[in-house]
């Protein structure tokens, strides 16, 4: 990591006394909120706060994602300090994802809104059919 000069400090550090607004366009905490969210990385986060996860493993537990979404959204959560990937020094190459403390910290919090959801879809989907119904059906 580089080192501020003038302070000793990682460039990290400098980060510190910011205050992240991730309904500010500018703020970078809004793409790591985009990768939590979006659909793969929610199901991604879901799957493997149960367990870590080899790549095909993973691609089988999130039902319809392809390789390289699943490839592309893995990218953006290492990067995003979400999951640690770790390649195992054997033959064949073996490599494991997991979540950091930071990612199952992040998982729960999602795994409580998946919960819900999913507690809730007989009203949802009542909520659907009577919106489809008022509107001409769909």
């Amino acid at each position: 990591m580089a080192s501020d000069t003038d302070t000793g400090n990682t460039r990290t550090d400098s980060f510190d006394s910011l205050a992240f607004d991730v309904f500010s366009r500018a703020c970078p905490s809004r793409s790591t909120l985009e990768h939590v969210t979006g659909r793969w990385g929610g199901l991604t986060i879901g799957a493997l706060y149960e367990e870590s996860l080899r790549f095909n493993e993973l691609r089988r537990r999130v039902d319809g994602v392809s390789e390289k979404m699943l490839s592309q959204t893995l990218h953006a959560l290492e990067r995003d300090g979400l999951v640690l990937r770790e390649a195992q020094p054997v033959n064949p190459p073996r490599v494991d994802y997991e979540l950091t403390p930071f990612g199952r910290e992040v998982a729960e919090q999602l795994l409580g809104l998946i919960h819900c959801v999913e507690g809730r879809m007989n009203e949802v989907l009542a909520s659907r059919a009577r919106y489809d119904e008022a509107r001409g059906g769909r």
